[in-house]
């Protein structure tokens, strides 16, 4: 504890000797060493992460730096409500065992090969972190891995990971997969048959690479799980084991409000155009609409759900993350940055994308990768008003940012939270040393494959 706090009042330090050295004025010098307060404390205190925000956003009102107005126009409500509205939805439908019914179906498909239940178990992972987020994917399928590998006997941790490390390939392929996906579609006016056009081809390129790599590297655990399967009997075998119960009325309610909110999301733009409303205002409404709709079918358990399911503890802490981010662009430090890149000798398109890129995919992989994300929207944007050109660069850390959050037990939240479930069912455990080989081998290589795709396709894209 005393080691992570000097290392804390380490950085404080030294960043604002450098932001004074290197020519900031006092509002800036001052948001730069808060901000680096924050961020560190954050970093070494993980599980006061709240506490350093809120105490960061008292100290920026109490300097000066950052006022009423502005906190209010940086703290990201329409990326907050709309992770909240989804929520709800998710959910709703995990408390009606709709997405159990949707995994138990495909799983009990897969017959008696495990690599084949491995490989549909990654692609499950990706699909629901694609749909419904990287948190909930992680939470369903760690039980559904576990369920399969412990009555046989077999350390369940190298199939969590697996899991995780599609999960994180998956997310990146919609708008509503992972938060930082969210955050870059409202800041940088995409929409959803965008991230279908351009994030969905990196994310199944990169999901094929991760199940090869996977089962290559994990080849002694399959092959365990393999021999048991066959050598059990077909009851003992079965993936699915007691089937969700779920009414038929449910099961209808469900699909039509999965099936209406992903359409009204996919539609968005024509929707938009259509009504002549704002750009990407379709997004909110559309989970705050799906979000109510539940609210009303539950009824009396309205509150209990609304209360339960949404995750206001991070919610309230990316809230005040994107205030204290927003607060560097105000005075004008992300401009600096963005000045900085622009001047150096990195002039060309595809020298900046993977400078970009790889700068938030190394980021993401020790800290969580909406704390990068969210670092570096303003700096691109400083580039966009300095005439550069910016549209791959926001695919580019869409892709780095999920991809090498694989890196690391600390890369994503889906990471974390998986670590969380092996700790607490006392599964085994996650430790760096166990994570960081397959962790790089499931985050390089996909994410190179990612920037190679993007290279290739800049003639392509809208100018």
């Amino acid at each position: 504890m005393r080691r992570k706090a000097v290392l804390t009042a380490v950085v404080v330090v030294l960043v604002a000797f450098l932001s004074k050295s290197a020519g900031l004025n006092g509002n800036q010098s001052v948001a730069s060493t808060v901000f680096a307060f924050m961020i560190s404390g954050i970093l070494m205190f993980w599980e006061f992460r709240l506490a350093f925000a809120f105490v960061g956003i008292f100290i920026m009102f109490a300097l000066g730096v950052l006022d009423l107005e502005h906190f209010v126009e940086f703290a990201g409500l329409d990326v907050i409500f709309f992770l909240v509205g989804t929520m709800i939805v998710i959910g709703y439908l995990e408390e009606k065992h709709f997405l159990e019914h949707i995994t138990e179906g495909i799983m009990d498909r897969a017959g008696k090969s495990a690599s084949r239940l491995i490989a549909t178990l990654m692609v499950l992972s990706a699909l629901f972190a694609a749909l419904v987020g990287e948190v909930t994917s992680i939470l369903f399928m760690t039980a559904a891995v576990v369920h399969v590998v412990a009555k046989h006997k077999l350390d369940p941790v190298p199939f969590i990971m697996m899991m995780v490390f599609a999960t994180n390939i998956g997310s990146c392929a919609t708008v509503i997969g992972n938060p930082i996906g969210v955050l870059i579609a409202m800041r940088a006016g995409l929409t959803f048959i965008d991230f279908l056009r351009w994030a969905t081809p990196l994310s199944l390129a990169g999901l094929g690479t991760v199940i090869v790599i996977s089962l290559r590297y994990f080849s002694r655990d399959v092959g365990r799980l393999d021999k048991a399967i066959k050598s059990s009997t077909p009851e003992h075998a079965k993936a699915g084991g007691n089937p969700a119960v779920i009414s038929r009325r449910d099961l209808t309610v469900c699909w039509t409000l999965f099936v209406g909110m992903l359409s009204l999301l996919v539609l968005h733009s024509e929707i938009e155009r259509l009504l002549n409303i704002e750009k990407d205002l379709m997004l909110l409404a559309t989970a705050l609409g799906a979000g109510g709709v539940v609210l009303f079918i539950e009824r009396g358990r309205a509150r209990e759900l609304f209360s339960r399911r949404v995750d206001w503890w991070t919610l309230s802490f990316f809230t005040l993350l994107f205030a204290s981010v927003g607060t560097l662009r105000y005075v004008g430090v992300t401009d600096v940055l963005a000045n900085l890149f622009s001047s150096s000798s990195l002039r060309g398109e595809v020298q900046m994308l993977a400078v970009i890129s790889w700068s938030i995919g190394f980021l993401s992989s020790v800290l969580d990768n909406v704390l990068a994300v969210a670092t570096f929207i303003p700096i691109i944007h400083g580039l966009a008003s300095l005439g550069m050109y910016t549209f791959p660069m926001w695919w580019g850390i869409l892709a780095a940012g999920t991809f090498m959050g694989n890196m690391t037990v600390v890369g994503s939240t889906a990471n974390i939270v998986a670590a969380g479930i092996v700790e607490r069912e006392k599964l085994g455990h996650m430790t760096f040393s166990r994570w960081i080989k397959p962790g790089i081998l499931a985050s390089i290589p996909p994410t190179a494959i990612a920037l190679l795709m993007l290279y290739l396709q800049l003639p392509l894209m809208p100018r």
